[in-house]
């Protein structure tokens, strides 16, 4: 069932954009970024949006969040200072940052516009995001630009939304979130982040020689069948312990009592989607990419990546099978594939793709965001990456997470909603007449007969 909100249409006064350097002098070098880092398909900017409600704490008070953020923000970059430069491209393709101290695009904000006006459950999308994070010239180029532009926009309830954009070359998830964390914790008065920033890029660079030892789907080159994308279609489904039990009802008992939730929901998703498709050739291969994080699990390093370590660290291998296959075979079959592409990632399969970047000049994954074929999906689990823990000294954010999807990748985002039932939050997007089918799907696979579970809201 839909969850309905009536269309919301606010006004943002920004103050004029600037470039925050880091507080102190830091080192002016080049440093070299991971093989990881510099593939092609991290080199574009990943947003993120967290709602803070006014607080009567004794940092938040009646302290401007605004004038907090800038100043916990420049004393952040000393110790993240590379974030302050710029990448810089080598003839071959490899990235590096030139730590130049130029500094991060910071806007301050005020809307007219309350956070209960946004709803009872704020959940992406959320309207007018255009205007919470404000597109400054020249903040979403890769090489030669700013690496992350923040804009706080005060509320007239009190409360703040903080926007952050970045380069994905200089990190990841759990990267950001390492920094935002680090941002959070001098703004409430600590004089260093509590986890220092570690670079060692080098870690997950190729080896001399590379060597590719595993085939990897997810850069593979492939002639697949384009479906055509008009306008894309945003939604959020909420998937709550009944929501899970309902699905795992559908398993074998060996499959439902032996893999974790996030393995269940993605295998759910990628059927129901695919069926929501109504593709017309059921031997059209369809590819499910899950990102497998190299810092934890089967896939950690012995020794394990430092714990300050904030670049790219991720993998995606990929399950494949064909459409009618998965479309005709029991949920079961489709979770089998899942939890084989997870489990065959391990240290030596990240070594791996490193030494396959430089084999292949840094092809990108089957993923293009925005583009290419809806064969392929990808499904990124956000529940460990911790966003829910980045407080500026007004509490816990009341939505930390993506502000959207793309095309061809679900996120999974840790969720409590408004009474108090934790859980995920799918966040899709998809060609609306697909998006309604999909909608339909999950609702009839899980049978729900009660009032749905299930949230979701238009674009």
């Amino acid at each position: 069932m839909a969850f309905q909100t009536s269309p919301l249409v606010f006004k943002v006064r920004r103050h004029s954009p600037e470039l925050v350097a880091p507080a102190k002098p830091t080192p002016r070098e080049l440093k070299v970024l991971s093989d990881l880092d510099s593939q092609a398909g991290t080199r574009f900017h990943i947003s993120l949006v967290f709602f803070y409600p006014s607080s009567s704490s004794s940092v938040g008070g009646k302290k401007d969040p605004v004038a907090v953020i800038r100043e916990a923000l420049a004393k952040t970059l000393v110790f993240y200072y590379p974030f302050a430069g710029r990448v810089r491209e080598s003839s071959n393709g490899k990235l590096m940052v030139d730590c130049t101290g130029e500094g991060v695009i910071f806007v301050g904000a005020d809307a007219d516009v309350t956070l209960d006006q946004f709803g009872k459950d704020l959940h992406p999308p959320f309207p007018c995001f255009e205007e919470l994070l404000y597109n400054v010239d020249g903040s979403d180029g890769i090489i030669d630009c700013p690496l992350i532009l923040i804009q706080v926009t005060r509320v007239i309830c009190g409360g703040f939304i903080f926007a952050i954009h970045f380069n994905h070359t200089m990190c990841d998830a759990t990267g950001i979130s390492l920094f935002l964390k680090g941002l959070g914790e001098i703004a409430c008065g600590a004089s260093n982040p509590s986890v220092l920033p570690v670079w060692h890029r080098e870690l997950l660079c190729a080896r001399d020689p590379p060597r590719v030892t595993f085939i990897h789907h997810e850069y593979q080159q492939l002639s697949l069948e384009n479906k055509s994308t008009p306008i894309p279609h945003h939604r959020s489904f909420f998937f709550g312990p009944k929501e899970i039990a309902a699905i795992r009802s559908l398993l074998p008992y060996h499959l439902a009592n032996k893999s974790t939730s996030i393995e269940v929901l993605t295998a759910f998703l990628w059927r129901c989607r695919t069926i929501a498709l109504q593709w017309k050739n059921p031997n059209q291969e369809v590819y499910l990419l899950g990102i497998v994080n190299a810092r934890y699990g089967q896939c950690s390093f012995n020794p394990p990546l430092p714990d300050g370590y904030y670049g790219n660290a991720f993998v995606s291998p990929a399950a494949i099978t064909t459409v009618g296959k998965l479309c005709s075979q029991p949920l079961g079959y489709a979770l089998e594939l899942v939890k084989k592409a997870k489990n065959e990632a391990n240290e030596e399969y990240v070594h791996s793709v490193t030494d396959l970047m430089v084999i292949n000049e840094r092809r990108p994954r089957l993923v293009s965001f925005g583009e290419g074929s809806l064969a392929v999906l990808e499904v990124s689990d956000l529940t460990k990456a911790g966003y829910k823990d980045v407080n500026f000294g007004w509490g816990k954010a009341l939505y930390a997470g993506v502000p959207e999807s793309y095309i061809l990748t679900i996120f999974c985002v840790p969720y409590t909603n408004s009474k108090g039932e934790q859980g995920r939050l799918a966040v899709c997007c998809l060609p609306e007449e697909v998006m309604e089918r999909f909608a339909e799907e999950l609702d009839n696979l899980i049978k729900i007969k009660n009032e749905s579970k299930i949230f979701m809201s238009n674009l």
